[in-house]
């Protein structure tokens, strides 16, 4: 009886203290993650297939940072690179290797960049789990902004209007 004691006392702190791993992005990501891409605008919802790419590279603090649309069947591969910046401050750059370098903020294993793009401004999340990532891309354009003032300190604060968001839920292969 003690021994079984034992046992199941063993396995349990074992069990706790693999639950306690605490994870470091990329390299506990590292993968292929697919689903689908839900995207919702003023014309409603649709649903395309996607993929994400995060593997290493022979460079210290570079990685291959694929992004795969599949619409009719047809593929539309972005082959960017995450380059580290300061892993200690989770700063971090997706390079488009087309001159577009888009700065990225990890907090708590996501993944965080906001930028603008031909009048619209564009906020993407990735955030990363051991088995599944979410993405997300929220549009909003900027031409469309309301601009409204705090009445006790004439504080000025404008707003803009969601046009799009894309969602998915993707699946560690």
């Amino acid at each position: 009886m003690n021994r079984i004691l034992l046992v199941i006392i063993v396995l349990l702190s074992v069990s706790a203290k693999a639950q306690d791993k605490t994870l470091t992005f990329p390299e506990d990501y590292f993968g292929v993650y697919k689903g689908d891409l839900e995207i919702t605008n003023t014309k409603g919802k649709q649903n395309i297939g996607m993929e994400f790419h995060l593997t290493s590279t022979d460079s210290t603090g570079v990685y291959n940072y694929k992004i795969v649309y599949i619409f009719d069947g047809k593929r539309n591969d972005r082959n960017y690179t995450l380059k580290t910046i300061d892993k200690d401050k989770g700063e971090y750059v997706i390079d488009e290797n087309n001159g577009i370098i888009l700065g990225a903020k990890l907090v708590d294993n996501v993944l965080y960049n906001v930028f603008e793009v031909q009048g619209n401004l564009l906020m993407t999340t990735e955030a990363f789990f051991p088995d599944y990532m979410t993405f997300e891309i929220i549009f909003s354009g900027k031409n469309a902004k309301t601009v409204t003032k705090a009445i006790e300190d004439d504080i000025e604060v404008i707003s803009y209007p969601i046009t799009v968001t894309q969602k998915a839920h993707l699946i560690k292969q």
